[in-house]
């Protein structure tokens, strides 16, 4: 059964009318991932040296147990970012004659058939020849390199059931980044050292095969815990019901106030918590609003006489701006579906536009909101957050959906936006020249010359007078897009 349902899945494939893109798409990747495992495998062959040129005068296996534990922390969050469910065909195997349990074991085994699953042996099998094996035996050696693959694929079966049952919900990112943070931070703060708790584990791998015996039996609980989790979830009318996503009707009040703008705006946030990709990207611009923290907190950017650092600008124009970067670089592909519907009302078109307009300067307006605590840290970064914000909803946005709306490109909202280059061309590049280059080419005269505050002034001042002159920026896309309306909904209508 298990390759029979193989070969419905290739000839499922091969008779796709994307057959050839999908093709070459995967060939691409697949090249791709045997680079990268290329480069896991030269770090495996090298891992004794690089940790003997880290720490030097220290045995090397002791320091790479005592470090051990972060990196199943980092695998635990790529995982999350990367791998994929097992649910794709079960919609379509459920109504079979072929057993429940059966479709969920092959399912869940046929995950287990990734690249991620190798990425442990590729690292660590070098390393427990040359280092574990000479000094304490095959065996000691064995028990170790199985200790850690153990709790690889431990992660890899709790992943399953995690992204499942917290996918694109604020619980599984909390979880997530808090582990990321908990396991570093704690180190950096000096609260407790993660890796010395969990040391004695792989210490005691290399003496006995008990730590080996109980990472299995995880491994086993784990796997059942997915299995578990999927059998009692596989019925085809939970899948086909509709996601209970909370707050998915609930309004922003006073959008409603600029008219059919205000009323598109509103749609078009409905439709940001009802669809799961652009959740994603809605809850990740909360978690960005702390990227000020790695640099305004770090010595290496202070300076003796107070001077702002020319990278804080960047920070504050991607703190103040994190939304209308991510979401706005595909301004007109999030309505793909439903763009037929607006280019066939009169004026559809420019009320769209706009309503899109009003909710990214809106949250905009929150995000600036959100960094103010930041002035805890000094009243310059509230400064830069300031001008950065005016030079974002004044100038940046404009620039932002002028290179959005050249040639747009299709997405389903439903899939999940890490790794999904659904929407994605050109365009969405080359929007990084402006975002990164723009500010400075305003603020770092008058920097120069004058001073940093100066800078600042200027960049805010520019900002102002981009929203002075909002109806007639503003006008010049709605223009374009008026101009290629049927180019752009003729590019909606190919298949994904």
């Amino acid at each position: 059964m298990f390759f029979e349902l193989i070969r419905l899945q290739y000839l499922k494939s091969v008779r796709s009318t994307s057959f050839a893109k999908s093709l070459l798409t995967n060939i691409l990747l697949g090249f791709l991932v045997v680079i990268l495992l290329g480069y896991v495998l030269g770090a495996g062959l090298f891992l004794k040296r690089i940790i003997g040129a880290l720490a030097e005068d220290q045995d090397p296996l002791v320091v790479l147990n005592s470090y051990l534990i972060y990196y199943f922390l980092f695998e635990f969050m790529y995982r999350y970012f990367i791998q994929k469910l097992p649910v794709v065909e079960l919609e379509s195997l459920l109504h079979l004659p072929i057993g429940k349990t059966r479709i969920m074991h092959i399912l869940l085994l046929r995950s287990f058939i990734s690249p991620l699953s190798i990425i442990s042996l590729l690292l660590f099998l070098p390393f427990s020849l040359e280092v574990v094996a000479s000094q304490f035996g095959r065996m000691a050696g064995g028990y170790w390199l199985g200790s850690i693959l153990l709790a690889s694929w431990t992660i890899h079966w709790f992943m399953l059931w995690f992204k499942q049952r917290f996918e694109d919900s604020i619980i599984g990112l909390i979880v997530v980044f808090g582990s990321l943070l908990l396991g570093g931070g704690s180190s950096y703060l000096g609260w407790f050292n993660l890796g010395e708790i969990m040391k004695p584990v792989f210490d005691f791998s290399i003496q006995s095969p008990i730590p080996f015996l109980i990472l299995a039996l995880v491994m086993c609980f784990s796997y059942w815990l997915a299995y578990r989790f999927y059998l009692s979830n596989a019925y085809l009318e939970d899948l086909s019901d509709e996601e209970d996503v909370r707050f998915v009707n609930q309004s922003i009040g006073f959008l409603s106030r600029f008219g059919l703008p205000g009323e598109i705006a509103n749609m078009e946030w409905k439709l940001i918590i009802r669809h799961k990709k652009s959740r994603t990207i809605l809850m990740l611009s909360g978690f960005f609003l702390l990227y000020g923290l790695i640099f305004y907190t770090n010595p290496v950017y202070q300076t003796e006489d107070g001077a702002i650092h020319a990278l804080f600008i960047f920070v504050g124009v991607f703190i103040t701006g994190i939304f209308m970067i991510q979401y706005g670089q595909q301004f007109l592909s999030w309505n793909s579906a439903n763009f037929d519907f607006f280019l066939n009302r009169k004026d559809g078109i420019e009320a769209l536009v706009k309503g899109k307009y009003l909710l990214l300067m809106s949250i905009s307006v929150i995000c600036f909101l959100a960094s103010v605590p930041y002035a805890f840290f000094g009243w310059q970064f509230l400064f830069i957050h300031l001008a950065t914000f005016f030079f974002n909803v004044g100038i940046l946005i404009h620039v932002i959906i002028y290179f959005a709306i050249w040639k747009p490109k299709p997405m389903d909202l439903n899939k999940g936006a890490m790794f999904n280059y659904e929407g994605i061309g050109a365009a969405q590049f080359l929007i990084m020249i402006p975002m990164m280059a723009g500010p400075y080419i305003i603020y770092l005269p008058f920097s120069l010359l004058i001073g940093d505050y100066a800078g600042l002034l200027a960049l805010g001042i520019v900002g102002i007078i981009g929203l002075l002159a909002f109806k007639k920026l503003s006008q010049i896309n709605i223009d374009k897009i008026k101009s290629n309306r049927y180019e752009i909904s003729s590019s909606f209508r190919q298949e994904l």
